[in-house]
C-alpha cells in the first residue's frame, strides 16, 4: 500500500510517502516545508494570516507530489501550534479544500505515541527501556517504554516558543539566557514528575532541533541525514553546541553549511532546550534519529 503522512508542526509541515506492504517500508520520498505555522501563536492564541497562507502554500505542493506518487491513503497530523489557537479553523478548511480531508489536532500524548514507534524501530530491544524527547516548534514530547508507550508527557517547550517567548537580542542576552533556562526547567520538572527520564537506558532525540545539533557535533558541511541517522552524540557536546549556538548571531548560524535556512532563529532556543534535556537526565548521550512521527503515522495507516 502506498501512503502518506503529513506532520504539520509549529515550525515546519513535512511529507513521507512510502510504500508499507506486510511488515516492510520503503521510502519514495520524504520532504520539508519550512512555514512557521505558530507564527506568534504563543502570544495571541491565534494563527498570523501570513502563516496560514505559507502553510497553505506548502500543502497544496504537497498535493500535487501525493497525486503524482499514486497515494492511496494519507493521514495529516497537526500538532502543538494548532491544539493552541483558537481561529485553527481557517487552517483546518483550508487543508479541507486542497486534499478532501481535514487534519487530525491530535493530542500531546497521541503526538508522543507516533514520535516514539517511529523513533525506536531500528533500535534492538537489548537497548531499552527508551526515552524519546521530540523538541518540536511548540512542544517538547518526553516518551518512555520498551517496545511500547508506557509513560508520556507533552509540555510546551519547543523551539519556536522559547525563541519567540524569550530571546529578543542577537545574540540572546545572558538574562534572556538565564530566564529562558528556568522555564525549560521548570517544564522538564513537570514531565520528569510523570515521565521517568532518569531511568532509561537509550535517550532517543528527533525531530530537527536535535538533528541540527548531531549535524553539528559530526562536523558536517551540508546537512546529510543519512549521516546523521543512529549517531551517537556525547552529552558534552551537546552543551558545548549549545554554548556555541548561544553566543552566535543570525549571520554567524546562516553561515554553517549544515543549517536550514529555516532553522537559524529557533536553533538556539532548540539546542538549549536539548542541553537541559540532557542534564535533567543524566544520559551520557542521545541517539539522532531520522526517523520519527511522520514514520509511526505512515505505520498507523497501514494498520488501520
Amino acid at each position: 500500500m502506498r501512503v502518506a503522512a503529513i506532520d504539520c508542526g509549529t515550525n515546519s509541515i513535512r511529507l513521507l510517502i512510502a510504500d508499507i506492504d506486510e511488515g516492510s517500508f520503503h521510502e519514495v520520498s520524504r520532504s520539508m516545508e519550512i512555514v512557521r505555522l505558530g507564527q506568534g501563536v504563543d502570544q495571541t492564541g491565534q494563527f498570523h494570516p501570513d502563516a496560514i497562507v505559507r502553510t497553505l502554500s506548502a500543502v497544496d505542493l504537497f498535493s500535487t507530489e501525493i497525486v503524482r506518487r499514486g497515494v492511496e491513503k494519507i493521514r495529516f497530523c497537526a500538532t502543538s501550534a494548532s491544539r493552541d489557537a483558537t481561529n485553527r479553523d481557517l487552517f483546518l478548511n483550508g487543508v479541507h479544500e486542497r486534499l478532501g480531508l481535514y487534519p487530525e489536532v491530535i493530542s500531546g500524548n497521541e503526538e508522543a505515541s507516533l514520535s516514539f514507534n517511529g523513533a525506536i524501530r531500528e533500535l534492538p530491544a537489548d537497548q531499552s527501556p527508551f526515552l524519546v524527547v521530540d523538541i518540536g516548534g511548540g512542544s517538547t514530547e518526553f516518551v518512555f517504554g520498551h517496545s511500547v508507550v508506557e509513560v508520556a508527557k507533552s509540555v510546551n517547550i519547543g523551539c519556536v516558543r522559547m525563541s519567540e517567548r524569550h530571546f529578543h537580542s542577537d545574540p540572546p542576552s545572558r538574562e534572556e539566557i538565564k530566564v529562558a533556562t528556568a522555564d525549560i526547567d521548570a517544564a522538564i520538572a513537570e514531565a520528569a514528575a510523570i515521565v521517568p527520564i532518569t531511568t532509561a537506558k537509550t535517550l532517543v532525540a528527533v525531530a530537527g532541533t536535535a538533528t541540527t545539533v548531531a549535524a553539528a557535533a559530526l562536523g558536517l558541511n551540508d546537512y546529510d541525514r543519512y549521516a546523521i541517522h543512529l549517531t551517537r552524540v556525547p552529552a558534552a557536546r551537546v552543551h558545548e553546541i549549545s554554548e556555541m549556538f548561544l553566543k552566535m548571531n543570525r549571520q554567524e548560524r546562516a553561515s554553517l553549511g549544515y543549517m536550514h535556512p529555516g532553522r537559524v532563529d529557533v536553533i538556539t532556543a532548540g539546542a538549549l532546550v536539548l542541553s537541559r534535556v540532557m542534564h535533567a537526565t543524566g544520559a551520557p548521550e542521545f541517539v539522532a534519529s531520522e526517523t520519527d512521527i511522520l514514520d509511526g503515522m505512515a505505520w498507523s495507516i497501514a494498520a488501520s
